[in-house]
This record gives structure tokens, sequence and C-alpha cells, in this order.
């Protein structure tokens, strides 16, 4: 068993939400070698997607020993299996408010998956999307491509021949503390803003429904949003756009 762990970065994608979705998996052994894996599916979500490539992850890895090191931009997945998990199974399945959790069956499978490498077997840690980590920029390509139904060429070989710096990870992956404002508000509350890019011209809207009505039908057309100024300044950096333009 290596003492060294496998290292997976999985993203998730959907154009719609819900709407064509695809997920993306780059796995990298100690051994050295890189194998990237990536699905699409026509009708589905976000959230469903970022548990799928997790799923994906670690099925893919499940006859290899030793602990593994899960990189994902997702503090859905993240707090969903170290916080919530608990009080959903003890509640058979419901949320705090009574209601039945969301994608139960996609939640035990990945529970499942990683519950079976033991206590501690699973390290989850959290990147910033479009921070310019190699392994999350590259499953947020596959996912994203495979959701606008682009073909991606997936590798699978040695790390030698790899074009992306997979082992260069990020120093802090703890998942963001949210602040007392934020806390109070309900999931449902306004974002700080809704971004939207089309032909190449990035606007703000106040609300999602403006911001859906400019992408709808568009094609190429790229969507967000925001939850607060700093969020709404990595978003325009991911899309190559300068935030004094809008």
């Amino acid at each position: 068993m290596s003492a060294l762990p496998v290292v997976v970065f999985c993203d998730g994608a959907a154009k719609g939400n819900p709407g064509p979705g695809g997920w993306g998996v780059v796995i990298a052994t100690p051994e050295g070698r890189v194998t990237e894996l990536g699905g699409a599916a026509p009708h589905t979500t976000n959230n469903k997607m970022e548990l799928t490539a997790a799923i994906r992850g670690l099925t893919a890895i499940e006859e290899i020993d030793g602990p593994v090191a899960m990189y994902t931009d997702s503090t859905y997945v993240i707090q969903g299996l170290n916080e919530w998990i608990w009080g959903w199974r003890r509640r058979g399945w419901k949320t705090a408010t009574g209601t039945d959790v969301l994608n139960r069956e996609l939640w035990q499978a990945l529970d499942a998956l990683a519950s079976a490498r033991g206590k501690g077997g699973v390290a989850w840690h959290y990147v910033r999307g479009h921070s310019g980590i190699p392994g999350n920029e590259r499953v947020d390509a596959i996912a994203d491509g495979l959701a606008r139904g682009l073909p991606i060429v997936l590798y699978d070989g040695p790390l030698a021949e790899y074009a992306l710096p997979i082992f260069d990870l990020p120093d802090d992956t703890s998942v963001p503390k949210r602040t007392a404002s934020a806390a109070g508000r309900s999931s449902k509350s306004a974002a700080y803003s809704y971004l939207s890019l089309v032909d190449g011209t990035a606007m703000r809207h106040a609300t999602w429904a403006d911001c859906e009505r400019r992408v709808k039908g568009r094609s190429g057309a790229r969507f967000k949003k925001a939850i607060d100024a700093a969020d709404e300044s990595a978003i325009l950096r991911s899309w190559h756009v300068k935030s004094e333009s809008l």
C-alpha cells in the first residue's frame, strides 16, 4: 500500500440547471499514471453532475489500495459528506425542514464508496474554481465541453507524457467559512449578481430572469451566479473579461 495518495480531481456542469450536463474526472496515481474520464447527460442539474463526477472517480479506483485525495470546487459535495449526511441518515433522509433529501441515491452511492475505503481513507479538499489549479481547470473543461456536446479527447497514459502539472496542488483546501450574514440567508435569496457572456460581451444582471432572457437560445452563451464581489471578479477573469468593461 502506497503512503502517497491517489489524487482525484472531479467536476460537474449543467447548462440551464436543469439542462444538458457533463462531468469530468482526472486521476493521478503515485506510480505515475494519469487517467481522464468524462460523460454527459441530456437533462440534469449541476449538483447531480458534481456528485456523479465524484462517484465515477471513486468507482474507477476501487481496486487501487491506499489513501485518496479528492479535489473539487463543490462545497455541496464536501459539506454533504462531511457535515449534512449524518443528520440526513438520522432523520430517515429528510432535511431539517422535513423535506426529502434531493439526489438521495447519488449521496448514498458516494457515501458507500467513500466508506468502503475505511475511516480516513478519503480526504476531501476544496479548490476554488477558475483559480488556475491545473487539475481543476482540466475537469472543468471536460465537464463543460461535454455538457455543450463538444468532442473531448480524454487522456490515459503515463504522467511523464501528460501535458498538465497535475500534482501542482493548492496549499489551502479548506472550505471557505460562511459569514454571519451569508449563514442567515436562504439558499434561494438573491445573489450578488448574475453574469452572462454572449458573443464575447459580458453583462451584469440584477435577476436570474434577466440573465436567462439574454442567454436563452444563444449558441455558446455562458452564465453564472456570483455570490459576492470577489466571486464576480473570478468568474469574469475565467471568461477573460475585465470587470470595468461591464
